[in-house]
């Protein structure tokens, strides 16, 4: 392992020494370019000049196609329980402490959007373990919008802005959404109080997919993270939203960096539910569809350890920006599940990355691992490390050079029963309750109040001005599927304002 910080990596603080080029050449002047006279051409030949130029028309990384707008901080996680007779994953071994990257995020919202807008927040975490990275890529969120990646490019699509006028446009939200029923318990989570959480600090985190554990016995385990926010649950109302947007439109990531910089360290208590193999093939819902929630009653939150975000960025740009998280970054214990979303973002993300940040993303500071990094590939743009020039680049070799290890296998990324052979397309509903209206009714009528309910018909409503029929018809019916009395009372309030 390295002894280099995951989180510092600095350059030496300059001490009032000259500016000088990319290559180290001192620069005459900070303040005038070189020119032929004293009104003449501008000189190419003014190498300072060119250099800072040249650096700044390409200092824009381009950016995140979704969760572009977001906020990262540095911290700890400790684990407190032992969770070692369900994953054999060292980190989570007990007592052990692992230094974390967490980046919080909007998902539609472009980098210049305000914070306070209506969304799900992206809750992703990197952790700098002793075995290499683990990143969890979560949101705020215990489900999704839809629950095979195939969709995923159209429903971004939808919520991004039209071709002619480049305008966000709501008539496209609900035309995706009414014809994509999956979406009813994702997007009664968003029109609930818990779609404008009050700050970072105050929301919860979840890995919403579901994953594999696997125990040093080989022993296997379905489970989902839930990472409870220890400063409790707190909510914006639509107003309050809008007048922070115009006010001060980055309002959550001044609040995470204030509170840090106060020493008011923001944490999350991980929480694990777990389901023992052999109980997905019989439980009452798809276990592996991420439109769908595990019952806490079935499976109770069990607790795992402390995530504390005690040091804000150095430098945003770097540190930040810079952060590549994919949840194909797995560390020994812990294996993917069928989860269809899940599956898809395992090529997607990575590959997202090296469009975004180049071939070589993972040497970048956030990126890179604390443990030595053995392979074969080499060059690539902004390749910055490279083996001795004694390891081959090939293998086999004759030359010592890395070698896979044989005593690991295929299952250990994750194993389960295909169900055939014969190619299929399609989302079965093989499980006792997989409709898409029943959880998302309970969420409305059993675990919201009426006050939380009424908000909820405000917040609807108030997206439906621009919505033209069809759609604007299919968006009362499909109210009136999650909820019949909230359904009517969303048409009533529409029809009474227009």
């Amino acid at each position: 392992m390295t002894n280099e910080d995951p989180i510092e990596r600095l350059r030496p603080a300059p001490h009032n020494s000259a500016t000088t080029t990319a290559a180290g050449a001192p620069v005459a002047s900070d303040d005038f370019s070189l020119q032929q006279g004293k009104q003449g051409y501008i000189g190419l030949h003014d190498v300072g000049l060119i250099d800072k130029l040249a650096h700044f028309d390409r200092e824009r990384t381009p950016e995140r196609v979704v969760h572009a707008k977001g906020s990262g901080a540095f911290g700890i996680f400790d684990v407190t329980e032992d969770v070692s007779a369900y994953t054999a994953a060292d980190f989570l071994q007990p007592g052990k402490k692992t230094p974390v990257l967490a980046r919080f995020s909007t998902v539609a919202g472009e980098k210049g959007a305000a914070d306070t807008q209506r969304d799900p927040r992206g809750f992703a975490l990197k952790f700098y373990t002793e075995e290499g990275n683990y990143d969890m890529v979560g949101n705020n969120t215990p489900v999704f919008f839809i629950r095979d990646a195939i969709k995923f490019p159209d429903f971004i699509h939808s919520q991004k802005r039209t071709s002619d006028t480049d305008l966000q446009s709501f008539h496209m939200r609900w035309d995706f959404w009414t014809l994509s029923p999956e979406s009813a318990h994702q997007v009664a989570w968003l029109f609930g109080d818990r779609g404008l959480p009050s700050s970072f600090r105050e929301m919860d985190g979840f890995s919403s997919h579901s994953y594999q554990w696997i125990n040093a016995k080989g022993e296997r385990f379905w489970v989902k993270y839930h990472f409870k926010t220890d400063q409790g649950i707190g909510y914006l109302s639509q107003a309050e939203a809008d007048k922070l947007a115009g006010s001060d439109p980055e309002y959550h990531r001044r609040d995470l960096y204030q509170h840090i910089q106060d020493g008011d360290y923001p944490s999350w208590t991980l929480k694990m539910q777990i389901m023992p193999e052999a109980e997905a093939e019989n439980y009452k819902v798809n276990p592996f569809d991420i439109t769908k929630t595990w019952s806490q009653k079935d499976y109770p939150l069990i607790p795992v350890g402390k995530l504390t975000l005690n040091q804000i960025p150095k430098n945003f740009h770097v540190q930040i920006e810079q952060a590549a998280f994919s949840p194909s970054n797995l560390v020994r214990g812990i294996g993917f599940s069928p989860d269809k979303m899940l599956l898809g973002r395992v090529f997607s993300y990575p590959d997202t990355q090296r469009h975004r940040l180049g071939a070589n993303f993972e040497q970048l500071p956030p990126n890179r691992p604390v443990v030595d990094v053995n392979n074969y590939s080499h060059q690539g743009p902004a390749a910055m490390e490279f083996n001795d020039p004694s390891v081959p680049t090939y293998v086999p070799n004759s030359g010592n050079g890395p070698t896979a290890q044989p005593e690991l296998s295929a299952a250990d990324l994750g194993r389960w029963e295909p169900h055939g052979d014969e190619p299929y397309r399609g989302y079965p509903l093989e499980h006792e309750d997989d409709d898409f209206w029943s959880q998302p009714h309970v969420l409305v009528r059993e675990v919201m109040d009426d006050a939380a309910r009424e908000r909820l018909v405000s917040n609807v409503v108030g997206t439906l001005d621009e919505v033209q029929e069809p759609v604007l018809s299919r968006v009362f019916e499909y109210w009136k599927n999650i909820d019949g009395e909230v359904g009517a009372a969303i048409e009533k309030s529409y029809k009474d304002n227009h």
